[in-house]
């Protein structure tokens, strides 16, 4: 197992690529990338956010940048991992962040017999990932792959921390079996929203998508992705791109309630990135309306499941699990910290702490004096 840093060496090259054939990895070239964009979209591990097409999109709204560090074997792409590198004060951050909720791992899965071949052909490529990974110089090295990649030994073994996190996956492919999954109430209010005339659209209205983003933001406290025209253009691009879709909630007078930004592209499962409604509208049922008229259109479209995006406990967590979502575990592996992403959180977490014990004292002042 070899890493060589200089992308374009050891072109790929078609043909039949030996079991026991050692991986090496490489950073790929820019003309390699529309075979990397097809491993991405037949692998299970895949997803829009590992598409060149979509990181491009990424860097040019955040000013970050990216590489795609492969593992070859036999001079065929069988693995690899697409590094989003964000510069700061403290250093280079490799790391999930906003519009980026995967940076995982993508591998090539082998048609070997037994399992103990297929075992043997991911372990190489994840261990040659592995170590070319340990030796990159990032303050933050944090890669979160998709449920799908259970097996990451390679790094657990050597000292990584694997930290779990939980998101809900919704299969469309059988929409009646699917319907059934919802829980009643939530059927119930999507039956009354059509009963009343709501009705979905899908289009490039940004503006109605991110008026009902940023009430949720001064609502809820909710992050805004990005700055309003940054976010503008990101969106266009991807649209243009064919990677994302801009779906709306409207009551029968055109008004829009409820907006939601899936991104698409040509992998099977599709990601939902946000999803805002109008305050006034929270308890007609217009949420629940318009994410299972999403999932009616993109099944209809050939795709096959909807990640609903992150399952931490909390109320918008609860009515993602009453939309009949699997409940999927995904791990994050993570390098130990520079020193100075350490200090940085350490000051943080002093802060954080100190803020705590000033409220607390301002309210026993306040008991006494009641």
């Amino acid at each position: 197992m070899g890493f060589l840093d200089g992308g374009g060496a050891g072109r790929l090259t078609p043909g039949t690529v030996r079991l026991g054939a050692p991986v090496t990895t490489r950073y790929l070239a820019e003309d390699e990338y529309p075979e990397w964009t097809g491993m991405v979209a037949g692998s299970p591990d895949g997803s829009v956010y590992s598409l060149p097409s979509y990181l491009d999109a990424l860097c040019t709204a955040t000013g970050g940048s990216y590489r795609v560090l492969a593992a070859v074997r036999d001079g065929r792409l069988v693995g690899g991992v697409a590094l989003y590198r964000q510069k700061s004060a403290l250093g280079t951050c490799v790391s999930p962040r906003l519009l980026l909720y995967y940076n995982g791992i993508v591998l090539e899965r082998h048609a070997a017999r037994t399992p103990s071949q297929r075992s043997d052909w991911s372990l190489h490529a994840l261990g040659a990932l592995e170590q070319a990974l340990a030796g990159l110089r990032y303050g933050r090295l944090r890669i979160k792959s998709r449920s799908t990649l259970g097996d990451l030994r390679p790094f657990a073994s050597h000292g990584w921390t694997l930290q779990p996190t939980w998101s809900y996956v919704l299969n469309i492919a059988d929409l009646p079996t699917a319907w059934l999954r919802i829980h009643k109430d939530q059927r119930r209010l999507i039956k009354r929203c059509r009963e009343r005339g709501l009705y979905l659209s899908v289009d490039d209205d940004f503006d109605a998508f991110h008026r009902l983003h940023r009430e949720t933001h001064q609502r809820k406290g909710a992050p805004l992705y990005l700055p309003r025209e940054a976010f503008r253009r990101f969106v266009g691009t991807l649209q243009d791109n064919h990677l994302a879709r801009l779906y709306h909630a409207h009551l029968p007078d055109g008004s829009v309630v409820a907006s939601q930004l899936v991104l698409t592209g040509p992998h099977p499962v599709t990601h939902t990135v946000c999803c805002a409604t109008d305050a006034a509208s929270l308890a007609t049922g217009a949420s629940a309306f318009l994410r299972w008229s999403v999932c009616e259109h993109l099944s209809d479209a050939g795709y096959k499941a909807n990640d609903l995006t992150d399952a931490e406990l909390s109320p918008v967590t609860r009515f993602k699990s009453q939309l009949g979502g699997k409940l999927v575990l995904n791990l994050e592996v993570m390098r130990p910290d520079r020193m100075a992403f350490r200090a940085d959180r350490a000051a943080r977490q002093l802060s954080v702490r100190a803020r705590r014990r000033i409220l607390r004292t301002l309210r026993a002042r306040r008991g006494k004096a009641r």
